[in-house]
């Protein structure tokens, strides 16, 4: 029970940091993440909203995530990309709703904290194994498939999809660049502590009163 109540916190910690730095990203405006981007680029030419395209890539890639990982498709996952639309939703339309930011120094601040915020958070909620974003499980189905590095695996995935929302229109920017090649050695930097961090909480022994 208590580290089930532990393993929720990381997953929910890890979802807000995530939404927070994605947050960071776009208010910045010096170029969204290569996903973010490819969800815009889809809503400019197709229609629909940006969150009614991560909900449909988001079925699209458990399908792929459950071929590619040999296993029965975790639907529950769409949970994870209800709350990241709801999070970022609550960042940009309640919280900085009024945030207006003219100085390039400090947007390329929020820029580099909003990576870095992203990578912390992906971190943290990959450890609860529990309706992982589709997105980041794409990244540990690449791994499983070809056997190459967390930080290998999604940066060749985050590069692709760069790729794929420029060419469709997306706003890709100095801080997509960054993103694709810089996310995934941060990912695996984050990673290994977290989850020795996460191993030592849950099995810290319980104190009686």
């Amino acid at each position: 029970m208590k580290n089930g109540i532990i393993i929720g916190l990381f997953y929910i910690v890890g979802l807000i940091f995530l939404t927070f730095g994605i947050s960071m990203m776009i208010l910045a405006n010096l170029g969204a993440g290569p996903w973010d981007a490819f969800f815009v680029g889809l809503s400019l030419n197709l229609g629909l909203t940006v969150g009614s395209w991560i909900f449909i890539n988001g079925i699209l890639l458990i399908l792929l995530n459950a071929y590619l990982l040999k296993k029965t498709p975790d639907f529950l996952a769409l949970v994870t990309m209800f709350l990241i639309g709801s999070f970022i939703d609550v960042w940009l339309e309640v919280i900085f709703a009024e945030l207006a930011i003219t100085s390039l120094l400090v947007r390329i601040g929020m820029l580099v904290s909003g990576i870095i915020s992203i990578a912390v958070g992906v971190s943290f909620y990959l450890q609860s194994n529990f309706a992982r974003n589709p997105i980041d499980n794409l990244m540990m189905a690449f791994h499983f498939r070809t056997g190459k590095s967390l930080a290998f695996s999604k940066t060749a995935i985050e590069v692709m999809i760069m790729l794929i929302a420029f060419i469709i229109g997306g706003p890709i920017g100095f801080g997509t660049i960054l993103v694709a090649f810089g996310i995934g050695p941060l990912i695996q930097s984050f990673y290994i502590p977290v989850k020795k961090f996460k191993e030592r909480v849950c099995h810290q022994p319980v104190m009686e009163s």
